[in-house]
């Protein structure tokens, strides 16, 4: 199943290559005071421990043992100081003044100070990570005194703290910046410090304690080992074989061998799954500019049974593309369209379609053949053709966006709420490839970017109730997301991010 995030650029394909690692998991005292070795299982390998390269979602646990983020991003949702004690908006929040620890050295025994940040902030805007975009908002930089960074923006962003406590917030030592090994050999001030001679890489990663760390209390194990499982049956088998504390699953297949095993699943539900109904002003399929075909096709779908069949039936059926942890979310739009073929027909009808018409889709041989099946079968019992293409996986995310298709089956991640506005509703959107508007979406827009906290939170709700009116997606479901953990370890998973924050694996009281 093909899933995009918003901090990713690249495709993760569910097989690839089994690595055959896995270090003898030890989680230690459990008297939650600390433990010897917390052993995880990851599903992606980083591309590079650069900073000004990094990526987030499943690769965040590799960038995190080693660097500290400017904030930090809490299982509550909230966000809280972490390298930055305090930080202030002018009164258009436009200049965002950050006031830094002063007790942070790096591991290179260097010392944390406002200029570093800057370089640190600049480099991952002008860098090769995917997610570069993030700092695009950024006018100049400032680093007054060794405490203080000020960042004028050009306008505007109410998703820029949440940036902060991910990949553009991970700060460097300056010195690593031009090493010929800055991609293999990081150089942080986080609680963990990289073994280079024991981490292979692309397989297993291991890191030691970080003695001189400012923050022991984020500290719960002397050692940390990160084992790319990125095949679902090497997952399963460390499991199985105790040779791990703590496993991304990358797929809710096998969760009662998980379970049966004497682990826990922890859950979250980060992305949704359904159909992007992309050409909303009809320029390839002149159909789907009348709302009433976009709502017929949302009371086509049995949302309950799509769950059991190609959801597993681990996750919530919805109808709105915003996350139950976000400001915009409203439990009663998760069901504002049932499963009513009738519906679906008669709005058919109301649009002048009472013979139906044909959609085009895209296929692709990771989807499976279960959701493509469904899809075109529930489309068909109230009128609608659906004629697939098939698609090389290598090509499916550049066909989408070029924009070859009207309409895809997709997995989308949900941001927080401004986050994901400007990753699948903006004009200028990645997954609005046909560059739609709308002018009431566009003053909604205008008002959250512009407003106080108040004013984004229900305005942001306003935009949902809205674009689930004007039916711009079609979505089935919120997928559960599972990391399992061993019967010595606990964790608590994010509601902003694939894989849980290190400090939040903790040896079982």
């Amino acid at each position: 199943m093909f899933r995009w995030k918003a901090t990713a650029a690249t495709i993760a394909i569910a097989a690839l290559a089994l690595t055959g690692c896995a270090a003898g998991g030890d989680s230690g005292s459990g008297d939650g005071s600390g433990g010897d070795t917390l052993t995880l299982g990851a599903i992606l390998a980083p591309t590079t421990l650069d900073p000004a390269g990094a990526e987030w979602g499943n690769r965040a646990p590799f960038y995190q043992a080693v660097f500290d983020t400017l904030l930090l991003a809490t299982p509550e949702g909230t966000i809280e100081p972490w390298l930055a004690s305090e930080w202030a908006y002018n009164e258009d929040n436009t200049v965002l003044t950050l006031t830094l620890r002063d007790d942070v050295t790096f591991s290179d025994g260097s010392e944390l100070t406002a200029d570093v940040v800057v370089k640190n902030l600049q480099r991952f805007k002008d860098g090769t990570s995917p997610d570069a975009g993030y700092l695009g908002s950024i006018a100049s930089m400032e680093a007054p005194d060794d405490q203080t960074v000020v960042i004028t923006l050009s306008a505007p962003d109410p998703a820029f703290l949440n940036y902060l406590t991910r990949d553009p917030g991970l700060i460097g030592a300056e010195a690593s910046f031009e090493s010929a090994d800055v991609d293999t050999n990081p150089v942080g001030s986080g609680p963990y410090v990289l073994d280079t001679a024991a981490t292979v890489t692309g397989t297993s990663y291991v890191y030691t304690k970080n003695e001189d760390y400012w923050n022991p209390d984020a500290q719960h194990y002397d050692e940390l080992v990160i084992n790319v499982l990125s095949d679902p049956t090497a997952a399963l088998n460390a499991i199985k074989a105790g040779e791990a504390n703590g496993v991304k699953l990358s797929n809710n297949d096998n969760l009662a061998e998980v379970e049966g095993a004497g682990w826990t699943v922890n859950a979250n539900e980060l992305d949704f799954q359904g159909l992007l109904l992309l050409d909303r002003a009809g320029t390839m399929a002149p159909e789907l500019a009348d709302p009433k075909v976009r709502q017929a096709i949302n009371f086509a779908f049995d949302r309950e049974g799509l769950l059991k069949a190609i959801g597993a039936d681990k996750g919530t059926v919805t109808t709105q593309v915003f996350s139950a942890a976000s400001d915009a979310y409203d439990p009663e739009l998760d069901e504002y369209y049932t499963y009513d073929p009738d519906k679906a027909k008669e709005l058919l009808a109301e649009a002048g379609l009472a013979d139906g018409f044909t959609l085009s889709l895209p296929s692709v041989g990771v989807f499976g053949t279960a959701a493509p099946t469904l899809i075109q079968q529930q489309l068909a019992d109230v009128g609608i053709t659906v004629e697939y293409t098939e698609v090389a996986p290598n090509n499916f995310i550049a066909d989408l966006l070029a924009p070859k298709y009207p309409v895809s089956f997709m997995a989308l991640e949900q941001n927080p709420d401004w986050q994901l506005i400007q990753f699948m509703i903006a004009p200028t959107a990645v997954f609005n490839p046909f560059k739609y508007s709308d002018p009431k979406v566009d003053e909604y827009m205008k008002q959250i970017q512009y407003g106080d906290e108040a004013t984004q939170a229900s305005v942001a709700k306003e935009l949902n109730t809205y674009i689930v009116e004007q039916a711009w997606f079609a979505p089935f479901f919120r997928v559960q997301g599972s990391v399992a953990t061993d019967a010595d370890t606990t964790v608590e998973m994010l509601p902003t991010n694939a894989y849980p924050a290190i400090y939040d694996f903790k040896p079982k009281q």
